[in-house]
């Protein structure tokens, strides 16, 4: 049974019913926790989450307020467990970063990896699979590779 890391991606689509994703992404999640694999979060995907759900509608954002964002937070949090942080994080990280030469927002992606790496994941839940295929330690999912 494989244990899964979301992309936050996979949240924001989750809690946007407009999105043209999002059904995929709340059936994709449903069914992997009906086969009884794991779903896992890490800080980083909250932070992530909370910039853009706080961020204005204008510049791609949700413009929640911060009570909403704090509620929905909290949601994820009692609903799959959340990654504590350990300092070899960082390192695994920083070299992923040189290995991969990986530059700009790509970076974010690459300590997602780095987290996997260092808690012994190997799937990645993820609309933006391109994002990682850079990295051949990882097995990248979308979710319509999930719900057939």
């Amino acid at each position: 049974m494989p244990d899964y890391l979301l992309d936050t991606n996979i949240l924001l689509r989750v809690v946007q019913p407009h999105a043209p994703t999002h059904k995929l992404a709340v059936a994709a999640v449903t069914h992997i926790l009906e086969k009884g694999d794991n779903v896992l979060l890490t800080s980083q995907n909250l932070i992530e989450f909370w910039a853009v759900a706080t961020r204005p509608i204008e510049v791609n954002g949700f413009g929640w307020s911060l009570s909403l964002a704090e509620s929905e937070v909290k949601q994820w949090q009692q609903q799959f467990p959340l990654l504590d942080e350990h300092p070899h994080i960082f390192n695994a990280w920083l070299q992923l970063v040189k290995q991969y030469q990986v530059k700009g927002k790509q970076v974010h992606d690459a300590r997602l990896v780095a987290v996997m790496q260092s808690y012994g994941l190997s799937h990645l839940l993820t609309f933006n699979g391109a994002d990682f295929e850079r990295y051949p330690m990882i097995t990248i999912v979308h979710p319509s590779q999930i719900v057939s």
